[in-house]
C-alpha cells in the first residue's frame, strides 16, 4: 500500500527543525550509508528521488527492498501512479512537512537521494520563471524538427553553457524550456536559478533540471515550495575520486537489474495501456531506453538484451555526470569520497556529530561505528 501523503509544512514562529541531507550520483553508495546511520541513530529516511515516488517501478529505480524499508521508516516512496506527475515544488512542501513531523517524534530526518533540483528547491526555494509561451515553443519545435535536438542543444550552449552542460543533447523538453526562457526574458535559465531564490507561485514554478533519473516533473496548479527555504544542518555529498569506480558500479547495477527482470517490469507497465514514453515516469533513465528497445523488438519475447544494456549503462553514466555537475555548484556540501574504504564510516561519524549537537541527550544506539 502506498504511504499516506505527508501534511503540508507547519507554519508558525521559531526556527525550522534541523535535518541532514545525503546526496551523490547514482550508484555511489548512498543507500548503504543511510542504512548504516540508521543502525546508530534514531533516523527516518526521506527519499529525494524523482523516480522512487512511482508505484510499480521497483527494479529499474533500485528501490529500497521491503526488508530495508521495514528496518527504518522511509518516506516519499510509492506515492504516485506512473501516469501522474510530481514536481520539485511538491517535493519541497512535502519534505518540509516531514522534517517537522519527524523531529516532532524525536528522530532525525535524513534526506537521501540524487534529485538535485529537489534539494535545491528545499534548500533555497524555486525561482519564479516566465510562463510558457505556445508561440515560442511552436517555433522551437519547428527548428528542432528541421535541425534535430542535438543542434538545439548546441544553440543553447552558445547562450547558456551552464544549463547546457547539465542536459543531454536529446533532452528535448528541458532544452526547449531553457531556450524558451532565454527568448522570452533575455536571461538564461542558469541566471534565473542563481539570481532568484524566492519561492515561486505554483503557476510559474519551473522544474527544468535533472532529477535522480533525469526526469522533469513540471505541472501547474501544484503547491509552491516552502515559504522559507529550509537548509540542512549538514549536507553530505558522496562523490567518488575515481570516476572509473562509479562507472563499474553503474554497469554492475544495470546488468543486475536486467537479471532481476527489469524488462518484464517495463513490459507490465506498457501493458497497462494508459502510459506513454512522454510521461515523466517513463522518461526516467533506464525506463526510457527499455521502452524504446521494446518498441524496436515488438513481438519478440526472448531477445538478446546486450544492446539495451549498453544503452542503459551509457545513459546512467551521463546522468551521474550531470548529478556531479550539480553537486559541484553547491558549495555548502561536505564531500566524502564514496569510493574510499572508510566512506560509510565517515558518513556515520559526521552525522553522529551533528545529532549530538542537535540533541545533546542523544547517543548512538549501540555498537561501534561501522
Amino acid at each position: 500500500m502506498p504511504e499516506p501523503r505527508p501534511h503540508p509544512p507547519a507554519s508558525g514562529p521559531g526556527p525550522a527543525p534541523a535535518y541532514v541531507a545525503l546526496a551523490g550520483p547514482t550508484a555511489c553508495g548512498k543507500t548503504a550509508a543511510a542504512l548504516a546511520v540508521a543502525t546508530r541513530l534514531p533516523v527516518e529516511i526521506v527519499s529525494v528521488d524523482s523516480a522512487l515516488v512511482y508505484q510499480g517501478m521497483d527494479i529499474g529505480t533500485a528501490k529500497p527492498t521491503a526488508a530495508e524499508r521495514a528496518a527504518v521508516p522511509h518516506h516519499l516512496i510509492d506515492i504516485r501512479d506512473p501516469r501522474e506527475a510530481y514536481s520539485a515544488a511538491e517535493f519541497a512542501a512535502d519534505a518540509a512537512g516531514l522534517v517537522r513531523e519527524i523531529r516532532g517524534r524525536g528522530a532525525l530526518p535524513l534526506l537521501v537521494g540524487g534529485s538535485m533540483l529537489y534539494f535545491k528547491a528545499l534548500f533555497e526555494g524555486l525561482a519564479a520563471m516566465p510562463a510558457a509561451n505556445a508561440a515560442v515553443r511552436a517555433a522551437l519545435d519547428a527548428d528542432a524538427a528541421a535541425l534535430g535536438w542535438p543542434a538545439m542543444h548546441a544553440r543553447l550552449a552558445q547562450v547558456d553553457p551552464l544549463t547546457a552542460a547539465r542536459l543531454a543533447p536529446n533532452d528535448s523538453q528541458r532544452i526547449q524550456r531553457a531556450l524558451e526562457v532565454w527568448q522570452i526574458s533575455g536571461r538564461t535559465l542558469s541566471d534565473w536559478h542563481a539570481g532568484q531564490t524566492a519561492p515561486a507561485t505554483a503557476a510559474t514554478v519551473d522544474t527544468s533540471g535533472p532529477g535522480a533519473n533525469g526526469s522533469t516533473h513540471g505541472a501547474t496548479g501544484l503547491p509552491p515550495s516552502p515559504a522559507t527555504p529550509l537548509p540542512p544542518a549538514l549536507f553530505i555529498s558522496m562523490e567518488p575520486e575515481d570516476r572509473a569506480w562509479l562507472h563499474g558500479r553503474i554497469a554492475q547495477r544495470f546488468e543486475q537489474m536486467l537479471a532481476d527482470g527489469f524488462l518484464d517490469e517495463v513490459r507490465a507497465l506498457r501493458a497497462r495501456g494508459d502510459l506513454s514514453p512522454d510521461l515523466p515516469s517513463m522518461r526516467c533513465v533506464g525506463y526510457r531506453q527499455a521502452w524504446e528497445w521494446l518498441d524496436a523488438h515488438s513481438g519478440e519475447m526472448q531477445q538478446d538484451a546486450a544492446s539495451l544494456c549498453e544503452r542503459g549503462i551509457a545513459a546512467t553514466r551521463q546522468l551521474a555526470k550531470r548529478q556531479i555537475t550539480w553537486l559541484r555548484s553547491m558549495p555548502a556540501r561536505q564531500v566524502i569520497a564514496g569510493d574510499q574504504p572508510q566512506a560509510v564510516a565517515r558518513v556515520v561519524q559526521a552525522i553522529e556529530s551533528v545529532w549530538t549537537r542537535l540533541d545533546p541527550s542523544a547517543t548512538a544506539l549501540s555498537g561501534s561505528t561501522p
